[in-house]
């Protein structure tokens, strides 16, 4: 398991139509609040603000095409030459981290090749770095290996 420390909140907040919405500074607009938005949002400013990762250099929820299947990956990340580096997969606390939520990044992962996977609920987060068409990393997936999915 990784161990996100996250930075105190410094989110701007909001009631509009009777529900919380949050301003995301990387989209630079209003969206509503909700429990993934949460960690989505959190999870950002750790790289930003903690890892002093450059914020140019992270995308969110954009569309990608897997098949005939239009989806968004929550969190991608891109290296200093802009290619693709890190896929995040954001859930609610209230989601368990398990292989389901890792085959969803996988699948994100065929369309998207990275280096580098995490899978995170805000509580519980599990990276792997993919060498060799094999998965490594800490967490009690070290040992799921999904060649088939891996390209």
């Amino acid at each position: 398991m990784l161990v996100i420390n996250y930075p105190k909140p410094e989110f701007l907040i909001k009631q509009e139509g009777g529900k919380e919405i949050i301003f995301d500074p990387l989209r630079k607009r209003w969206l509503m609040l909700t429990p993934e938005e949460w960690v989505r949002q959190n999870f950002v400013q750790y790289l930003v603000r903690e890892k002093k990762y450059p914020a140019a250099l992270i995308a969110m929820e954009k569309m990608i095409k897997l098949g005939e299947l239009r989806k968004r990956f929550d969190i991608l990340v891109f290296d200093r030459n802009h290619r693709p580096w890190m896929m995040i997969e954001c859930k609610s606390p209230a989601i368990k981290m398990d292989e389901a939520v890792l085959h969803q990044l996988l699948r994100y992962h065929i369309s998207v090749q990275t280096g580098y996977l995490v899978i995170t609920n805000g509580e519980y987060s599990y990276g792997w770095e993919k060498k060799e068409n094999s998965l490594f990393g800490k967490g009690y997936y070290c040992k799921f290996l999904l060649k088939f999915l891996l390209i």
